[in-house]
């Protein structure tokens, strides 16, 4: 299974328009995804960030038929963003903890977030991750997470995560100095634009919302 990811910014008050072109398109576009074997397709929604997530089958390619229904779907609503992420290519994968995924998405409780880097921090936001998996080695996370990957691109961040919500346990008061020990550390190189830890930092931020989904 290999999965993808694109991002955009809403051009100022075109949101209820963006809304309006994607119901219009709905039917078309997800005829388009079950014929190319696209699944689990989420749009999500902060501030003006929009960030979509899909799936499909290892080395799947559009012919060129396919590429052109979904370049006339992208026409149809492009009037209402600009690309954050370059069209027709994945985002920068920046850490990935897939775990034992859960093809029944009954139970599942989502996770998906963005901030904003620092400027010149990319790099180190990806070091710090790197160093995530190799203490993680060949481990297998069991869950509650999986599916967990983060991705950037235009100095965004976002991430997204699939917990089994039949495996969450309440956090120990260790688990939580650890949170908050790793999160004031990312505070030096990022800055949320969605509300992960406003507990912590007592900001206000953007919930994020799911626009649309598609199995």
């Amino acid at each position: 299974m290999e999965r993808h990811a694109f991002a955009m910014r809403i051009k100022e008050n075109q949101m209820n328009a963006y809304r309006q072109k994607l119901g219009e398109i709905w039917k078309e576009l997800t005829d388009f995804l079950d014929r190319n074997g696209m699944k689990n397709f989420s749009i999500w929604n902060a501030e003006d960030l929009i960030f979509g997530y899909y799936e499909n089958t290892e080395g799947k390619k559009l012919d060129e038929a396919e590429d052109a229904v979904r370049s006339r779907l992208i026409e149809k609503m492009q009037d209402t963003f600009q690309w954050i992420s370059v069209p027709g290519q994945d985002m920068r994968l920046m850490y990935h903890d897939f775990g034992i995924v859960r093809e029944n998405k009954e139970l599942i409780r989502h996770r998906v977030f963005m901030t904003k880097l620092k400027e010149g921090c990319e790099e180190e936001y990806k070091a710090r991750h790197d160093g995530l998996v190799a203490k993680r080695g060949d481990a297998v996370n069991p869950g509650p997470d999986s599916n967990f990957s983060i991705w950037s691109a235009g100095g965004y961040i976002f991430g997204y995560n699939e917990i089994d919500t039949t495996m969450e346990v309440q956090e120990t008061a260790q688990a939580r100095e650890e949170t908050i020990a790793w999160e004031t550390r990312q505070l030096e190189i990022m800055d949320w634009i969605t509300n992960d830890v406003d507990w912590m930092t007592g900001e206000v931020h953007a919930d994020v919302k799911r626009l649309a989904w598609h199995n």
